[in-house]
């Protein structure tokens, strides 16, 4: 396993205690339980982007980091999303429509992901631009609720981070029929 897969499955496996931080935050007394969770976040955020540089670098590419870094960003950010829509502990949370566009896109692309593997047996997953711009605000998003910023200065993220959600879930269902429809025409010329 390369350095960069250890940082991935670093992210995965601290997902439960960022989760278990968040779920046991109940009062103002527990208040390090919030930071505790807002480190975890941000390490897992910044080692996001150490894995992706560490792995292009080197020319460390391989096939389970293809796999065990998104799995990583969406297992952090799904939970994010959930647990700071549903936490009432959490004076400013995100709306429900908010969860819902964010989670509707990640099952999608892993629906989508699954098609285009079982149809084609091999899958290859590329970040597209849309796809680095989602996550970075995403996470940006998810940082200023962990910093209860007021709400002033953390709904502009959510309304970012919504919008390139959608524009790259359209992206991806777009690049997903591609990939499929290019297989059939390949299959229907041989």
């Amino acid at each position: 396993m390369n350095f960069a897969n250890k940082i991935s499955t670093f992210r995965i496996l601290s997902v439960p205690f960022f989760i278990a931080s968040l779920l046991y935050y109940r009062s103002p007394e527990r208040e390090y339980l919030r930071l505790v969770a807002l480190v975890i976040f941000v390490l897992g955020a910044i080692s996001d982007a150490v894995d992706g540089y560490i792995a292009r670098k080197s020319k460390e590419k391989s096939q389970a980091g293809l796999v065990l870094d998104p799995l990583g960003d969406k297992m952090l950010l799904m939970s994010a999303f959930i647990c700071l829509s549903f936490i009432r502990e959490f004076p400013i949370r995100f709306p429900f429509w908010v969860t819902f566009i964010v989670i509707t896109r990640d099952i999608l692309i892993i629906l989508g992901a699954v098609v285009v593997y079982i149809v084609k047996q091999e899958i290859n997953i590329l970040p597209t631009r849309w796809g680095k711009l989602t996550t970075a605000f995403q996470m940006l998003a998810v940082t200023a609720l962990l910093l209860q910023l007021p709400r002033q200065f953390s709904q502009p993220f959510w309304w970012v981070a919504v919008f390139f959600t959608i524009i790259s879930g359209v992206d991806y269902i777009k690049r997903g029929f591609k990939t499929l429809y290019a297989l059939d025409n390949s299959r229907n010329h041989h």
